[in-house]
């Protein structure tokens, strides 16, 4: 999924639920065309840009495809960072740069790794009539954002646990873990469903920050309402924590990590660590889809070592790419 929004409005984070813990409501953001499926980002946020390594987080419909259209993004590239996709109701079709194609549907995760750079394209199934779920990014850091992009799809098996069922896609949490390689510091990420009534207490790493996204029914975090559609953040320090269903059952996401200790630079599709690097990742793009040309690095490798194309190649006979939008007449600020 690309991030079209290249000047968000940001939203201050200042509601508190339960104890040490504060609520990141969301925000509106169509993903474009005529018939625009709408997102609500819940991260990043002005006073919080990162859980862990985690630094963005999308959360969409239930959405009916005939309707919306579904979700429909064409190529387009990324760097510095890693891409989740978790459903709850349709299949999205997965294709990119370094070869691999894939279908995830709900219950499975697929992570894509971009590395030094890789373009990508997804696209609602045909047979998908209602599409829901959430995509996640986590920014990878010094020490492996410059490898090169891979691919990775799971479908972990659902732990049981008196009233609950988990799933944990990245990292551990309740004896789960998932085989899935972040290549970053460590992280967690698991969807619970609740039923009515019902109460999960999990144990968590207190050197973790964590988020927890409530998408239906009724929740309290340690005994403090959740709001359907916002994300609750728990800062480093917390070694518990207990969700418990009202009347209506409940769906969400849990994710978390050690903090990245690192400044990222974030705008477009792109993490990078300076304005300049974001600039270049922007110029690359352009002139490898014949938006903007520009001569082929030296030695056709970048800097970094990416080799040239950066984001290439694709295969052919596939919808436009998307070209990068303008960017910003100021500096791009460092965050985290």
């Amino acid at each position: 999924m690309t991030n079209l929004e290249t000047d968000p409005q940001e939203i201050l984070c200042t509601e508190a639920v339960g104890a040490g813990a504060a609520l990141l409501p969301p925000r509106d953001v169509p993903l474009g065309g005529p018939r625009a499926m709408t997102v609500r980002r819940t991260l990043p946020q002005r006073r919080r840009s990162l859980i862990g390594a985690w630094c963005f987080l999308d959360h969409y419909g239930p959405d009916p495809v005939a309707a919306s259209g579904g979700m429909r993004v064409a190529r387009h590239p990324h760097t510095g960072l890693a891409t989740v996709s978790w459903l709850f109701t349709g299949g999205i079709s997965h294709r990119d740069s370094a070869g691999y194609a894939a279908e995830v549907r709900p219950g499975e995760v697929n992570l894509m790794v971009a590395g030094r750079g890789i373009s990508h394209q997804e696209f609602s199934t045909p047979d998908t009539t209602t599409l829901h779920g959430v995509q996640l990014w986590y920014a990878l850091p010094e020490r492996t954002r410059a490898m090169a992009p891979t691919f990775e799809h799971h479908a972990p098996k659902p732990l049981d646990l008196d009233g609950a069922v988990l799933r944990v896609f990245i990292g551990s949490l309740a004896g789960s873990t998932s085989p899935v390689t972040t290549y970053t510091p460590p992280l967690v990420a698991a969807e619970a469903l609740l039923e009515p009534g019902a109460s999960l207490e999990l144990e968590l790493d207190p050197a973790f920050e964590h988020g927890v996204l409530l998408d239906a029914g009724d929740l309290t975090l340690n005994g403090a309402p959740v709001p359907v559609d916002h994300l609750a953040y728990l800062p480093a320090g917390q070694t518990r924590v207990v969700l418990a269903a009202g009347d209506a059952p409940v769906r969400l996401m849990l994710i978390g990590g050690e903090p990245l200790g690192e400044q990222i630079v974030m705008w477009w599709n792109f993490v990078g660590r300076s304005h300049e690097e974001v600039v270049a990742y922007r110029e690359a793009w352009q002139a490898e889809i014949g938006a903007e040309p520009a001569p082929a690095p030296a030695a056709g490798a970048y800097p970094d070592g990416a080799p040239f194309p950066r984001f290439g190649p694709y295969p052919e006979g596939q919808p436009a790419p998307l070209p990068a939008p303008t960017l910003p007449t100021v500096q791009l600020r460092p965050r985290g």
